[in-house]
């Protein structure tokens, strides 16, 4: 699944910018809105999940995704594509915090860190394995790449329907919505979900400034390279990486730390001049990539009650919809002003500084939680 997406969505900015002259905030517009309705859906997803189990969930997400990613294939306008977008991000929402709340109903809670680290690490395969597909299809035209991708999504929802187990819900009085409201009056869990909307900013660059950079350095093909080393990376190093981080750091300072690094990253791609550099410091933004997600994705889990992870997986949406959607918007749009302002560092610094103070506030947030987070860092007290 992660194969298909990668395999199209950085052909969504090469193909509607580079190849046929779409502004790219436009492009990024549209990038934004996918992710803004995906997550924003997804918050109700995960308080279905606790009603009717997260199985019927997937499987309706990947049929609808595969009719949303096909559909871009054939957009011709702005409409269009923004309504293929809406589609795609629909079947995600249905899939996204169910297969979350799944993962967290089956793996012991001393394993769930190490289990979401290998989820990751199979999710960072399909990024490597899709761009690289992607760049070969789009030989043969954005449309063919974006049919294929949708294909993926198919064989996914067929091979799920005979292999996943249906999960029966663990009824609870606060299951379903009323999840949600729990969700939202944690004021612990509220203000750590409101600090990550910068992080999550951050994180969607790859696919936007990030890719705009690499390609006026390296062409249409620098993609390939560019997502092939993040997820290489993270699929090498993101779970010894984490074991390390466990033993010696505590969960807290890491994740601040890992926030830090990205920011200060994307400011040192404002400098970089060949696209050797601008590979190193995506490299350095990988790095703590691979340390916020699995340590984010189980404090999420050990802050839910039972009966109601999904709802709480769910909320904890709202920061990567609406960080996503800012970040698409707001990198395409400081590249364009960056650019006719000719003020190239415009977009990097400010990336920079959003990044440091996500950390500063992170640190904040945490600071009444030290015992769900430091629970988390297994033997390391």
């Amino acid at each position: 699944m992660w194969g298909g997406f990668f395999a199209v969505i950085p052909l969504v900015t090469v193909h509607f910018v580079e190849g046929l002259g779409w502004a790219a905030a436009s492009v990024g517009l549209v990038l934004g809105v996918r992710q803004l309705v995906q997550q924003g859906l997804t918050v109700f997803g995960g308080a279905w999940a606790d009603r009717v189990g997260p199985k019927p969930l997937i499987l309706a997400g990947c049929l609808i995704r595969t009719l949303g990613f096909t559909w871009m294939g054939f957009a011709e306008t702005l409409p269009v594509l923004l309504a293929a977008s809406v589609l795609a991000g629909v079947g995600g929402g249905l899939f996204d915090a169910p297969k979350n709340a799944a993962i967290t109903a089956v793996t012991a809670p001393e394993h769930r860190t190490r289990m979401f680290s290998l989820t990751s690490i199979s999710g960072n395969l399909g990024m490597v394995t899709g761009p690289l597909i992607g760049a070969a299809l789009i030989g043969l035209g954005f449309r063919t790449a974006a049919i294929s991708a949708g294909s993926v999504y198919l064989l996914a929802c067929a091979v799920l329907a005979v292999t996943l187990p249906h999960l029966r819900p663990e009824r609870t009085a606060g299951s379903g919505l009323a999840g949600l409201r729990t969700a939202a009056l944690d004021r612990r869990f509220r203000r750590f979900t409101l600090v990550l909307v910068g992080y999550f900013l951050l994180s969607t660059q790859l696919n936007v400034a990030v890719t705009l950079k690499a390609v006026a350095l390296a062409g249409p093909g620098a993609t390939g390279p560019l997502y092939g080393l993040s997820a290489g990376l993270a699929v090498v190093l993101q779970y010894p990486l984490l074991r390390f981080v466990e033993r010696r750091v505590r969960t807290r300072v890491a994740l601040v730390a890992a926030v830090l690094t990205v920011g200060l990253s994307l400011g040192l791609m404002g400098l970089a001049s060949t696209f050797g550099q601008l590979l190193a410091c995506v490299a350095l933004y990988s790095l703590g990539t691979m340390i916020v997600y699995p340590t984010q994705q189980t404090l999420t889990a050990r802050l839910a009650p039972p009966g109601i992870t999904g709802s709480y997986f769910g909320f904890s949406a709202i920061s990567l919809g609406a960080g996503g959607a800012l970040g698409n918007v707001l990198g395409g749009t400081l590249t364009d002003v960056g650019a006719r302002l000719g003020l190239p560092l415009l977009p990097w610094l400010t990336l920079m500084a959003v990044g440091v103070m996500t950390a500063l506030g992170l640190r904040w947030a945490l600071r009444e939680v030290p015992g769900p987070v430091e629970g988390e860092r297994g033997t390391a007290a």
